[in-house]
């Protein structure tokens, strides 16, 4: 079971590296978004996982890891299926996302974007503030909220250009008071943000039982 807890954090993490690298290179913009949004997604990665599996997210680490003696051979083996897994289910993921601006003058988005890009940056941020603010064994730690803010920030760079960017549903409100988003938008929006934030918590109580 502990070994199944670092594949599924391995996984996790891969998935949203290459996820931001797939959605920065679709559709970021130009100029250091993209480098900034990858590099800050690997970072805040790692503060939420590394005490669990190393936070490797790549098996040319994980390899290395192996040949220094920090990592058992057989453990690579699953090390390197659950990043490639991860990276090729967030490379799906992300080009099935069009890059679209909003369907009309009333500022909605297209909503399955709204679900996919709210949903999957909502559990990233939670699944950090868990991992890093919440658990033990990160207490007393100096970069909880380094890795917190680094993760909306994440988000924003990644989709915030197909979905309002929110990933909390107080922030998801507001848009509707200053006229940024339609009602529907802002209602779709909020849902996924609490899925999000519910499934994360299942997978933090999971990983530290």
């Amino acid at each position: 079971m502990e070994n199944l807890k670092k594949y599924l954090v391995e996984f996790i993490g891969t998935f949203f590296l290459v996820f931001t690298i797939s959605a920065t290179a679709l559709w970021g913009g130009e100029g250091v978004i993209a480098p900034l949004a990858i590099g800050f997604a690997l970072m805040i990665m790692v503060y939420a996982g590394g005490y669990v599996s190393g936070g490797h997210y790549n098996p040319a680490v994980s390899l290395a890891a192996a040949i220094r003696g920090a990592l058992e051979w057989k453990q690579w083996i699953f090390y390197a299926l659950f990043q490639i897994l991860g990276g090729v289910v967030a490379a799906l993921a992300a080009t099935k996302l069009p890059a679209a601006a909003a369907v009309t003058s009333g500022g909605c988005f297209d909503i399955v974007n709204v679900i996919v890009a709210e949903f999957l940056f909502t559990f990233a941020l939670c699944y950090v503030v868990l991992q890093t603010a919440t658990s033990p064994k990160t207490e007393g730690n100096s970069y909880y909220g380094l890795a917190i803010g680094s993760t909306v920030m994440v988000g924003a760079f990644a989709v915030g250009g197909i979905c309002l960017g929110a990933f909390n549903p107080a922030v998801a409100l507001s848009a509707i008071v200053f006229g940024g988003a339609c009602v529907k938008t802002v209602l779709i929006t909020i849902g996924a943000n609490l899925v999000g934030g519910a499934l994360a918590a299942l997978v933090y109580k999971f990983v530290n039982d």
